[in-house]
């Protein structure tokens, strides 16, 4: 692994445990036993490392999100939007240090001057929303979703979601435990009557 693979998967785990404010150079530097040279010859600034950290979280959400569709068949779309609710939770399970970064408030007030955190930010939410909205789409074109707003009902969905996903970041309460009663929510939101689910 290179030492710049190495600072940022340090930087992730320490931005998303601590924050961002509360993460200094030489601990990254300790954690990867680099000197803090090291660091700075790969990244100018901490929020350089902190922009190269969001953009290798959003390549690899990225890329698991497409992986998993493009692994899967399924019979309809309310069964795809069942599936890929699921899929978002495992994710978030397997992947905790991305999602709890994610979920400090540093990102977001990043984003408001910095148009490249911004772009990375827009770009991991788009892809949440858009695998909703595609299962929800089909849905609709196959009759097992209601006709409704596909791009509104899937942002309902994530924000479901992602609450459930917060609660496990925070350590409120155990989302898993609420697993059934989720999908049970997203259907009678968007099932139609003759839908076999």
């Amino acid at each position: 692994m290179s030492k710049k693979i190495e600072i940022l998967k340090a930087a992730t785990s320490l931005f998303a445990n601590k924050g961002f404010k509360e993460t200094s150079m030489s601990e990254v530097a300790a954690m990867t036993g680099a000197a803090g040279s090291t660091i700075f010859y790969h990244f100018k600034t901490k929020e350089d490392i902190f922009l190269a950290v969001l953009k290798n979280i959003k390549d690899e959400i990225l890329l698991e999100f497409e992986t998993y569709i493009s692994r899967h068949q399924f019979s309809n779309g309310l069964e795809m939007l069942e599936s890929t609710v699921s899929f978002y939770l495992n994710l978030a399970s397997a992947r905790r240090e991305p999602f709890m970064l994610l979920h400090h408030r540093f990102p977001y007030d990043l984003a408001v001057v910095n148009s490249t955190c911004r772009e990375h930010l827009e770009a991991i939410y788009v892809c949440f929303i858009d695998l909703f909205e595609r299962a929800i789409r089909l849905g609709q074109e196959d009759g097992s979703i209601v006709q409704t707003s596909a791009r509104k009902s899937a942002m309902i969905i994530f924000a479901m979601i992602d609450g459930l996903v917060r609660f496990n970041t925070f350590n409120l309460y155990e989302a898993g435990t609420l697993y059934d009663e989720l999908l049970g929510l997203c259907r009678r939101m968007l099932q139609t009557n003759h839908s076999e689910k």
